[in-house]
């Protein structure tokens, strides 16, 4: 027999996490004029594999600003993408992702365009999203949490994977799509897209301060005392 939703004792878990990360790190909400384009999300993603959050902004404002549109970078060679992505940690994947995807999109779509997301449910949209090359859970996520769409899912990157196995949310060797199945199920039903996008940017700072992948600080985590590993 499924549990109703919400009835999950992992949901108030979650509950308290939330409130004892931000009474820890303070509130983090992207303010309204941070929610970006889709395909400005989109392409950020794509470029973004292990590169600071800032060094991506950089570069996906810049080869809109240098090209004037999507499809222009679409037109460039993937040794110029290359050359315009040094900022980036993998400059040569980058380059070649983002060609491939942005092409990908202008076959089906004629143009890099994915206002025909909006009318779509949000996991069609995000499995529609996942068949173009370079696009996965995290990165779709992202697109229909993060930006105009401001849908109800949940981004996971490494530090929020690591923090959810570590506390026994999730299984301990989930990867990235399978986190995100476990997860959505249990997350408390009062959370918006906004409070997810909280909650995704608070286990940030957790794993960057706290919850490290190598050597865990767990004295002074606020988190410890309902963690399966911190506690022991």
């Amino acid at each position: 027999m499924e549990l109703p939703l919400g009835s999950d004792p992992r949901t108030d878990i979650l509950r308290d996490m939330q409130a004892a990360l931000i009474a820890r790190f303070g509130p983090i909400v992207r303010p309204a004029d941070k929610r970006r384009a889709p395909e400005w999300v989109l392409v950020h993603g794509v470029i973004g594999a292990r590169a600071k959050t800032a060094a991506s902004n950089a570069s996906t404002d810049g080869l809109l600003a240098e090209f004037g549109s999507w499809e222009e970078v679409a037109a460039q060679s993937v040794a110029v993408l290359e050359e315009r992505l040094q900022r980036q940690t993998f400059p040569g994947q980058s380059a070649r992702r983002l060609h491939d995807c942005l092409n990908a999109i202008i076959a089906q779509r004629g143009r890099v365009d994915l206002g025909h997301l909006d009318a779509m449910e949000t996991d069609d949209a995000m499995a529609w999203l996942e068949q173009l090359p370079g696009i996965a859970r995290k990165i779709s996520a992202g697109i229909m949490n993060t930006s105009h769409f401001d849908r109800r899912a949940m981004v996971i990157d490494g530090h929020h994977r690591r923090i959810m196995q570590r506390t026994g949310i999730v299984p301990g060797k989930a990867d990235t799509a399978r986190a995100f199945d476990a997860l959505m199920p249990i997350l408390p039903p009062e959370w918006s897209a906004g409070d997810m996008d909280e909650h995704h940017l608070l286990l940030k700072a957790l794993g960057q301060n706290h919850c490290r992948p190598r050597q865990p600080v767990c004295d002074g985590c606020p988190i410890r005392k309902g963690c399966a590993t911190g506690a022991r």
